[in-house]
């Protein structure tokens, strides 16, 4: 009888273990498979939060489908105490795995809000955006001129949520003056900076935090500027009319300031070298504007006739070659145009009407575009 009634047990105990170890199988099955959600969401978690109400906010949004497995399979994976506060996007059909990792990796928050504060050549906008879950997209929600608007109700609320993103947008072309002046002006930052050098810093993107330094953002634009400076000047082209890095990057502001066209800066490029292989001046007019502002401001008018002959150590129409120091902060694309011209003939160039230039090899056909444009420059006058 006791035979018996041991073989019914062990039968039992087989029985259960396999019975376990499909539930377990079944259960990291379902943990690993892809999820129900059919469009991505922001999610929430508040600073205190723990995965049960982590849990229960994502069975509410129909982002997982076993609130109970979402927590066992993070403290089987040792991940239940590393929950991070922020918010984050779900993306669509995201497992109950991927969804434990995106909320305690930690780092930057991958959804919600942001400010963007853009640093123009023109002037200053601060951008309030929302991430839109179903496209994974920032919208503008409002944006506004700090120089000359007050903040509007939407800026105060998201400088009041603690999972608000910072970023610090410079455009191609700004004066080191106008990142100083802007950056001086951004009360999230700390501590006070000089100007840094003309050309020293990056054009790009820039994610900061509250209470981060200025100077610290400064040397990340100095550092990332180096970075692309050298790797210009290493890939330069052997005939370059250039003596140094440091000519490089002045030749590529200049770049920066004569055109926004992208498919033509190396056509401009081409202009420069071709006049400094020949020992003819460069004449270009944003050396001349330099040599008015210094690159405070803007100078917001026309260039005058006294102005075009005055002698300043930037005006290319009176001094020979390219000026002592860069007028604006160049980026990647102008660096690389000036490392690699277009080989053409072209000494000349003048803008066309379109937002672009028309080039000319001889001193006739210059004038012939020269005209063109002054009669569109008379035609828009008088519309």
């Amino acid at each position: 009888m006791w035979r018996a009634v041991a073989s019914n047990a062990l039968t039992l105990l087989i029985v259960a273990l396999f019975l376990l170890g499909g539930v377990i199988l079944f259960g990291q099955s379902t943990y690993r498979a892809e999820g129900p959600l059919s469009e991505p969401v922001c999610l929430r978690v508040q600073s205190g939060s723990n995965m049960s109400r982590v849990s229960q906010d994502l069975e509410n949004r129909g982002a997982i489908a076993n609130g109970m497995l979402f927590r066992i399979g993070a403290d089987y994976a040792d991940k239940a105490d590393q929950l991070k506060a922020g918010a984050f996007l779900v993306p669509a059909g995201a497992s109950m795995e991927e969804i434990v990792d995106i909320v305690t990796r930690g780092g930057a928050s991958t959804c919600g809000t942001e400010v963007v504060y853009r640093v123009g050549v023109t002037r200053k906008l601060v951008q309030v955006r929302e991430l839109d879950p179903a496209t994974g997209s920032f919208v503008e929600v409002v944006s506004f001129n700090p120089a000359e608007e007050e903040a509007p109700a939407a800026f105060d609320r998201v400088r009041a949520e603690a999972d608000t993103r910072y970023r610090i947008a410079v455009a191609e072309g700004v004066t080191s003056w106008q990142v100083m002046d802007s950056l001086n002006n951004i009360d999230l930052l700390t501590g006070e900076i000089a100007r840094p050098e003309e050309g020293s810093l990056a054009p790009d993107s820039y994610e900061v935090r509250v209470g981060d330094s200025r100077e610290s953002v400064i040397a990340r634009m100095q550092n990332a500027q180096e970075v692309l400076l050298a790797a210009a000047w290493e890939s330069r082209a052997d005939d370059v009319p250039l003596n140094s890095a440091e000519e490089l990057l002045i030749l590529a502001s200049i770049i920066e300031k004569e055109t926004g066209v992208a498919e033509e800066r190396r056509q401009v490029a081409s202009v420069f070298a071709n006049r400094l292989d020949r020992g003819m001046r460069l004449q270009t007019d944003p050396t001349v504007i330099y040599g008015v502002t210094e690159g405070v401001g803007v100078l917001g008018r026309g260039l005058r006739q006294s102005e075009l002959r005055a002698a300043t150590p930037w005006n290319t129409y009176v001094i020979e070659g390219l000026p002592p120091t860069p007028i604006a902060n160049p980026g990647r694309a102008s660096l690389e145009a000036a490392a690699n011209p277009d080989e053409t003939p072209y000494i000349f160039f003048v803008a066309d009407g379109t937002g672009g230039h028309a080039f000319a090899t001889t001193l006739a056909e210059h004038n012939q575009n020269v005209a063109r444009w002054r009669q569109i420059e008379a035609e828009r006058a008088n519309q």
